[in-house]
Order: C-alpha cells, then sequence, then structure tokens
C-alpha cells in the first residue's frame, strides 16, 4: 500500500522534527542531570537519541522511508529511489522539521528558542565524521546493511 505523497512528507516533517526535539533535549538534559560529567551526558544523549530513531524509523518508515535527513534522500535519489519533485518535497520538509524541533526542545528546557551557536565546529575531523555519520550510517538504514531494518518502498 503507498501512502499518498502528502502522508509522507508529514511524515517527513514530523519525523525530522520528533527527531531533532530528542537529540537536542536529550543534550541538554544530559548536561543538567550529568553534574559536569561530559562523558556520562554524551552516553545519556547517545541512548536516547537511538532509542528515539528506532522508533521513529519504526513508526515513519512504512509511511516515507523515515529519510529525515537530506543526505539519506539526496542518496535515495541518485539511487532512482525517489523522483526528483518528490525528494525536493522531502528536503523541504526535513529542513522545516529540524528547525520546528530545534525550537520545540529550546522550549520544552525554558532556553530561548532562537540561539546562535559560539562553538566552531570546522576542518577535516569535523568533516570525517559527518560524512560517516551521514553517509555510511543514513545509508545502512535504507540498504539493510549491518543489520538494519529493510523499509518498504514508500512509492
Amino acid at each position: 500500500m503507498s501512502a499518498t505523497l502528502t502522508r509522507r512528507i508529514a511524515a517527513e516533517f514530523l519525523g525530522s522534527a520528533l527527531l531533532l526535539a530528542v537529540v537536542i533535549g536529550s543534550g541538554i538534559m544530559g548536561e543538567r542531570l550529568a553534574g559536569g560529567n561530559v562523558a556520562i551526558a554524551l552516553l545519556g544523549n547517545t541512548i536516547a537519541t537511538g532509542a528515539g530513531l528506532v522508533v521513529l524509523i519504526h513508526m515513519f518508515g512504512p509511511i516515507s522511508g523515515a529519510h529525515f535527513n537530506p543526505v539519506v534522500t539526496l542518496a535515495v535519489l541518485i539511487g532512482r529511489g525517489i523522483a526528483a519533485r518528490d525528494a525536493t518535497l522531502y528536503l523541504l520538509a526535513q529542513f522545516a522539521g529540524a528547525v520546528a524541533g530545534a525550537w520545540l526542545a529550546h522550549a520544552m528546557f525554558a532556553e530561548p528558542v532562537l540561539q546562535v551557536s559560539t562553538h566552531m565546529r570546522a576542518g577535516l575531523p569535523q568533516g570525517l565524521s559527518e560524512f560517516v555519520d551521514k553517509g555510511v550510517a543514513g545509508g545502512q538504514k535504507f540498504t539493510g546493511h549491518f543489520g538494519g531494518p529493510r523499509l518498504p518502498s514508500a512509492r
């Protein structure tokens, strides 16, 4: 059964928003509860993020493919698993969902909704980690490699 385009776009928006709310919210909560222990804060953030992602993939995978990430959508587009028009709408929904999710997490923890980072993240190590995270880990979700779930086509 194929989900309508509207349902698929809504799933990408909501999934992206919830994913960002989980990632940012668990980061804020981890920092607050860890008492200055960065390792504990990171562990809490990682566990919550992983668990949240599994739940979101199972919720929205059958509807949209659970991309939640523009790099994943572009990889699926290159592999001809999604039409260019649909991919463009996925990208817009993911971007809007990510912004909404970040704002939601900030609001939930009484943080200023609009914030500007003062931490510089650049250089080869940052680029490499982003490639591994988005390129390799993101691609696993759809190919079924490394034990990832095989999701039905969203087309």
